[in-house]
């Protein structure tokens, strides 16, 4: 098995990744979803926190081997920022989801210099919104991004749009297609399910499909 599907495997069993075949998880945006995923719990398993640091650490040094700095984003990205960072032996900062109201007002905290190259590190995907506006506000105090990665993404082609439009590289470590894939190689869902629960991401907004 490979390591992002040992991965995938322990987020099945520890169910931080559940899924509902004919019934639905409701997000906050009032999206209908076949998954829900809650990665702020992987930090509780010594294995697969371990596992998905290695990964995140390799993925970076592949994608982006000219950075300098790991940036968490607030909050689920900090812990995963601090053990990834630990990992390359880099510094690392953290970005609020907006400055400071006092002080110095600061939004990205932590030492950076203007020929860094900074990688941002958040837990899940969906749009993408959030760490845009995290890698921006690094761009705003005058700095550079190298690029953006997260441990899963639902893959929504809002979320590609979105990089593309704010000129962001992004690299996710996991994915929602390959999630239901390794469902189905397993024989946990049917190839017909397979094949339903694979529409959902590009059309979120028309599930569940009749």
């Amino acid at each position: 098995m490979t390591t992002t599907n040992t991965i995938l495997q322990d987020l099945i069993d520890h169910k931080i990744v559940q899924l509902k075949i004919n019934d639905t998880f409701t997000f906050a945006s009032g999206i209908k979803s076949p998954i829900y995923t809650d990665l702020r719990q992987t930090i509780s398993y010594p294995e697969t926190r371990k596992n998905i640091t290695l990964a995140l650490a390799k993925l970076i040094q592949d994608q982006y081997p000219n950075a300098t700095v790991i940036a968490g984003v607030a909050t689920a990205g900090i812990p995963q920022a601090a053990l990834v960072a630990a990992e390359l032996n880099l510094p690392m900062v953290y970005v609020r989801s907006k400055p400071k109201d006092h002080g110095t007002g600061r939004q990205v905290e932590g030492v950076l210099h203007p020929d860094d190259q900074v990688v941002l590190i958040d837990d899940l995907i969906s749009t993408g919104g959030s760490v845009i506006a995290a890698a921006e506000a690094v761009v705003k105090e005058g700095f550079q991004v190298a690029g953006v990665v997260s441990i899963f993404s639902y893959g929504f082609p809002d979320a590609n749009q979105n990089f593309t439009k704010a000129g962001f590289d992004f690299a996710p470590l996991l994915t929602y297609s390959g999630l239901i894939t390794l469902l189905a190689e397993q024989k946990v869902i049917s190839d017909d399910d397979h094949q339903r629960l694979s529409k959902w991401h590009q059309d979120p907004w028309a599930w569940p499909l009749q």
